[in-house]
């Protein structure tokens, strides 16, 4: 098996696995780390700390910025509606983009339940949000952006420098999800005015089931807590801090902060290795912003080629149809439909993505194997001519 869906997850750096064994067990760091009366919670509670503190410093925040949750999804539902409950009093106006992750729009949609009105901003055709659109969709009530960083889809980042600006000019709070762009690309909350980060750590070789939100102290933004039981985090997220998951988290951090120039050079390399093999293909086209795509998310579409009869033609290699949040949806992906895919288009479409262990053979013979596999279907479709 040769896996192709790094934007999906993915798995967790040996290295990291070694750091959180050194938190499960008796003779490790396994305690509450609230349990602080005794040396085990002690011991617990300052690896606990110094974890914040690493993560911390891939944003140049102050470490009592960072909420731990469960992950990004978790941290979009805490920054969206923990806001907008806070704030409700001051407007009820939320606006984003159509190409969100499904945690952001299920998020406004429920507010939308609730009385709040949200403005879904529809991108240019490369995926990218028009600044002057943006500027036009905002009103007085208007008290959250929230734009995403990195699309998981299509890996199109977004200026959010630029957008941050916006809505820090007119007063209004912004929010992205950083979940694919976390450790990739520079964020610098002490430069760009971000109010609330989304992060994840299994998309950087960290463990499952861990994340956090940066939640930015000067100026202050305050949230209504999303789960009740016990004040933690500031009494942002209550919960038991799972001790051996942060310490991965932020191991997975350090490694990303040492390896990660070198790792998206050589990515890129592979990016370049596996579209040079399908410079031959006609009927084919790539899903992106050109100098504005992180490079290990490859979105493609092949035209007379559906994505389930291609995937299963390649039972070998693991990519996907899209986003693995809505693999279970039958609809096509919104992501497309929002920058102009039809629906066959979108059927015809496929999310190849790179990450630190794929090696140039696996490129190669991917390559080899789907170029292989589009030229049979499309061969035995009446519909296909060259």
């Amino acid at each position: 098996m040769i896996y192709l869906d790094y934007a999906a997850t993915t798995p967790v750096d040996p290295k990291v696995v070694t750091q959180m064994q050194s938190c499960l067990t008796l003779e490790g760091d396994f305690a509450n780390p609230a349990s602080k009366t005794y040396a085990f919670g002690m011991n617990a509670a300052l690896r606990v700390d110094q974890a914040r503190a690493d993560i911390a410093s891939m944003l140049n925040a102050d470490p009592r910025e960072i909420i731990f949750t469960s992950g990004a999804t978790e941290s979009n539902n805490l920054a969206i509606k923990g806001l907008a409950e806070f704030h409700a009093k001051n407007g009820q106006h939320i606006i984003t983009s159509m190409t969100e992750h499904k945690a952001v729009l299920d998020s406004c949609l429920a507010l939308e339940k609730r009385g709040f009105t949200v403005t879904y901003l529809r991108p240019e055709k490369d995926g990218r949000i028009a600044l002057q659109v943006l500027k036009e969709a905002i009103r007085p009530d208007t008290i959250l952006i929230s734009i995403m960083y990195v699309n998981n889809e299509t890996g199109v980042i977004q200026d959010i420098d630029a957008i941050a600006n916006v809505a820090k000019q007119h007063g209004i709070y912004f929010h992205t999800d950083a979940a694919q762009s976390f450790a990739k690309l520079p964020i610098d909350v002490q430069q760009m005015p971000v109010d609330l980060i989304s992060i994840a750590s299994h998309k950087i070789y960290g463990p499952k089931g861990i994340g956090a939100l940066y939640v930015r102290r000067k100026p202050r933004v305050r949230l209504v807590e999303q789960i009740s039981g016990g004040k933690h985090e500031q009494g942002l997220r209550s919960g038991t801090l799972p001790t051996h998951q942060i310490v991965g988290m932020a191991e997975a951090t350090k490694l990303m902060q040492e390896h990660a120039p070198g790792e998206q050079e050589q990515i890129a390399l592979w990016r370049q290795l596996f579209l040079k093999s399908f410079s031959e293909v006609i009927g084919m086209h790539i899903n992106e912003a050109p100098e504005h795509n992180l490079p290990n998310i490859l979105s493609i579409t092949f035209e007379h080629v559906d994505n389930e009869a291609l995937m299963a033609g390649c039972p070998e290699l693991a990519f996907s149809a899209g986003s693995a949040c809505t693999s279970a949806a039958i609809a096509p992906s919104h992501v497309l439909a929002a920058i102009g895919l039809s629906n066959v288009q979108a059927n015809n479409t496929v999310r190849i993505s790179f990450g630190r262990f794929t090696r140039k053979q696996d490129v190669l013979t991917s390559a080899e194997m789907i170029k292989n596999e589009v030229a049979r279907i499309r061969a035995m479709s009446p519909l296909w001519q060259v």
